[in-house]
């Protein structure tokens, strides 16, 4: 037969797709990229919501102090006495709130005696009666004239009192003629008017009140002073003069048919936006100029308004601009670098030792002994590292075994194989007369042949869990005796002395007889082999709680210490120069051990060197479960 060679084998690396490493680091990457991205979007929309409050609440309160500080500055002419008005809203809103005029503080609700102030780059509003904010107060009027703002129409007590009690007594009138309810509201410039739920309040001609319909002493003066100031400004713009008079909240309007005199307009204000022949706006903003010049010494002048606070330095504290942005992104960055390069580490302190692992496995399977791994670490790599060299070393036990089994294996059919070889040669050269002798020669070592056979399926069987045991009472006393009776022959030839010490109260356990008697035999044929002429070997048995215990005692040569736990290993024996005629095949004791294994029981060896050996087999009472029958072979 031509040799057969053997494919050798080739390393190949693991894809770089297929890395461990790298499927490691890209779901840690992906795993970082989604929290990174899950945190970002509710950090953003958080933040959001807290800038829309944060803006919100800044706004409520920026508006609230602007508005009574401007409705200061409406009915004061001077900012001297401010100071209590800032420190109030000061509390109240919980802000540091700053007045300033030409640059000068003029009122501080936190005042830093020592230090400074150094207010924020812009404003967080100009307090002006005459020009207010339109964001910051949507019910000023169109030439963004502080309503509060009245100046020289400001009413006396007395006409304060006499309008009042005339619109009270309107709004009863009202209140009984319409049966709805009716409110007197108060101008800021002290004219009272009365007012209804409805949304147009029917006329009434007996309700009227020629008090409330006409001008004051004081209004009338104030008017006739800005119908002044108007007329000047158109005629500097050549255009026709106007006439003024006072709408029901008692602000100025131009009225709309030239001739009436001054006193409160018979219609609406929307009737009123144009005058003669003067273009609409050209009165509108004439008007507007007057009221203007007509105010100012009675309001207070420009001042510079810083609303301030921990967290802000003006009316917000956070926003989503360009820098901000940077600094998220960075520590976004930062955060997946992080991740990455401790992923990265991980995964490499991860892998080294799989490599390693994967590099000894080649090794073993190319067939090199001695495959180990050094354990590095005491974790689950660490275990799994322990775990492959100790299969590495019960492979190479195994393998060794191996080799001496089949080694024992053919010298134990070599020396029966060479007799009977040697018997056949001899007697076809005459050498050796064909006879009684012959045949006894050869069926003797035909026998060796058999008993080997049959032992080595025995343990084949065992080992396959194929050995089929027919349970049944076995007396023990019976079983020991039997088997003295079956060595006494031999133990006699040998010079030994065989006792059997069987027990008076008798014992009985469940086991298949045949096999039992077989391993017992075999236990007492290994010790009449090991001991001398004028030893003795006993059998006895007892009862062990729920064990039965058989021992099987000699006074032979004994085992060494190093030797007694190879001693039911197959082929193994303590002297390796005995051959099978004079010790034994060295299975024996291997199929007494699978025997009372098959048994569910124990047997063990215990021995001093140059006193003796005892063997000891322990039985359950009751034997466990008999295997299932396996199927026969064809």
């Amino acid at each position: 037969m031509p040799p057969t060679t053997e494919k050798p084998i080739v390393r190949r690396d693991v894809p770089l797709r297929r890395s461990l490493l790298l499927r490691l680091l890209a779901v840690s990457v992906l795993v970082s990229v989604c929290s990174i991205a899950t945190t970002a979007w509710l950090a953003v929309r958080t933040t959001v919501v807290a800038i829309d409050e944060e803006r919100g609440q800044a706004l409520a309160d920026d508006t609230r102090i602007y508005y009574r500080l401007l409705g200061y500055a409406a009915r004061h002419p001077r900012w001297d006495g401010v100071g209590p008005t800032v420190r109030a809203l000061a509390r109240e809103t919980g802000h540091r709130i700053v007045i300033t005029e030409d640059g000068r503080r003029i009122a501080d609700s936190e005042p830093a005696p020592d230090l400074p102030y150094r207010p924020p780059d812009k404003a967080t509003a100009a307090i002006d009666p005459l020009a207010a904010s339109p964001e910051l107060l949507s019910d000023s009027a169109s030439a963004r004239i502080d309503p509060r703002a009245v100046g020289p129409f400001r009413l006396s007590e007395e006409e304060r009192t006499r309008l009042r009690r005339a619109a009270r007594r309107q709004a009863e009138c009202l209140r009984t003629a319409l049966g709805q309810e009716m409110t007197v509201v108060e101008a800021p410039s002290g004219r009272s008017r009365v007012e209804s739920g409805a949304s147009r309040m029917p006329e009434v001609p007996h309700c009227d009140s020629t008090t409330l319909e006409s001008l004051t002493p004081t209004e009338a003066r104030a008017l006739v002073a800005l119908n002044a100031l108007v007329n000047t400004c158109l005629s500097r713009r050549h255009a026709a003069e106007v006439k003024l008079a006072l709408d029901d909240q008692g602000t100025p309007r131009a009225v709309p048919r030239p001739g009436l005199r001054p006193g409160l307009p018979e219609k609406t204000p929307s009737e009123s936006r144009g005058a003669g022949n003067a273009d609409g706006s050209l009165v509108t903003s004439c008007l507007a100029s007057g009221r203007a010049q007509q105010l100012a010494p009675y309001v207070a002048p420009t001042a510079a308004l810083y609303v301030t606070s921990p967290g802000r330095s003006a009316t917000t504290f956070f926003d989503l601009s360009a820098g901000n942005r940077a600094r998220i992104a960075g520590g976004a960055v930062l955060v997946l670098l992080v991740t990455v390069t401790a992923t990265t580490l991980a995964g490499l302190r991860l892998v080294r030792p799989l490599h390693a692992l994967t590099d000894a496995a080649r090794r073993m399977e190319e067939g090199e002994p001695g495959a180990r791994v050094a354990v590095t670490s005491n974790d689950e790599l660490g275990r799994l590292t322990s775990a492959f060299n100790a299969m590495s070393r019960r492979r190479d036990q195994l393998e060794a075994v191996r080799k001496d089994m089949v080694s024992d294996v053919a010298h134990e059919l070599r020396t029966p194989l060479s007799n009977i070889r040697g018997w056949l040669e001899g007697a076809q050269d005459g050498v050796v007369p064909q006879g009684d002798l012959l045949v006894s020669s050869l069926l003797e070592e035909a026998l060796h042949l058999q008993h080997l056979i049959d032992d080595l399926r025995d343990l084949s069987a065992a080992d396959a869990g194929e050995l089929r045991l027919n349970l049944a009472e076995v007396d023990i006393a019976d079983l020991l005796a039997h088997t003295a009776m079956a060595h006494r022959s031999r133990a006699e030839n040998a010079g030994v002395t065989l006792r059997s010490e069987i027990p008076g109260d008798g014992l009985v356990i469940e086991a298949d007889q045949v096999r039992l008697y077989q391993a017992v035999g075999n236990l007492v044929a290994n010790a009449l082999r090991h001991t001398p002429s004028g030893g003795a070997v006993f059998l006895r048995a007892h009862q062990a709680g729920d064990e039965v215990l058989i021992e099987v005692a000699d006074t032979g040569s004994g085992i060494a210490a190093e030797d007694l736990p190879h001693v039911f290993d197959r082929f193994w024996r303590a002297d390796k120069s005995r051959c099978r005629r004079t010790g034994g095949g060295g299975l024996g004791l291997s199929i007494a051990r699978k025997l009372v294994q098959a048994h569910g029981g124990t047997v063990t060896a215990s021995s001093t060197l140059g006193e003796g050996s005892v063997f000891t087999i322990r039985l359950p009472r009751v034997p466990p479960p008999a295997p299932p029958t396996a199927p026969a072979r064809r």
